[in-house]
């Protein structure tokens, strides 16, 4: 059995799971203090909602069905971790000259090219930037917040030579030695 699977998702005060049926398996859409999500549950998982905890179950033993397992289970308790707490990456900027600003909602960075990146961030997601060169991606949904701080990492990738661009608070750069003289 799925070691991650098996394991019930624990609900914190607070956090209502109800589940709807879809054309080719279900969807646990998790309500709590944060806001609300939906999880799509495979076919041949079911779930069990009980007062304080969610619990899976699968149908057949194929490899398939064992893999939904686990991912089924994961998901629900990133939505469950959402409402409550929330989700949150941070990234730095290295480099001289390189910086961010808010613009309103937007994004303003300044990395190096002849013209400012303006990035507008999806419903749901929250940004901020400290210093110039730190920003905070907060929001509820944690593909989001992952695929948002990515987006702006694509902008500028720490190279490994100086290790200047943009990368994850507590992100380790291979470096390279550079040319070497006679």
């Amino acid at each position: 059995m799925s070691r991650i699977g098996k394991k019930p998702v624990p609900l914190p005060k607070g956090v209502k799971v109800t589940v709807a049926s879809t054309g080719n398996g279900s969807e646990a859409i998790v309500e709590g203090a944060k806001g609300k999500l939906s999880c799509p549950i495979p076919a041949g998982i079911t779930l069990d909602v009980q007062a304080d905890s969610v619990v899976f179950s699968r149908s057949n033993e194929e490899a398939q069905s064992r893999a939904f397992h686990g991912l089924a289970r994961a998901l629900l308790g990133n939505a469950v971790t959402g409402v409550t707490e929330g989700w949150k990456k941070e990234l730095d900027i290295v480099g001289v000259g390189y910086k961010a600003a808010m613009d309103g909602a937007k994004l303003k960075l300044e990395l190096g090219y002849s013209h400012p990146i303006n990035y507008e961030a999806p419903a749901g997601i929250q940004m901020s930037v400290e210093k110039n060169t730190h920003i905070v991606v907060i929001g509820i949904d944690r593909q989001l917040v992952g695929q948002v701080a990515a987006d702006i990492r694509k902008f500028r990738k720490p190279e490994p030579y100086k290790g200047k661009g943009v990368m994850y608070t507590g992100e380790v750069i291979r470096r390279k030695a550079g040319k070497t003289g006679k």
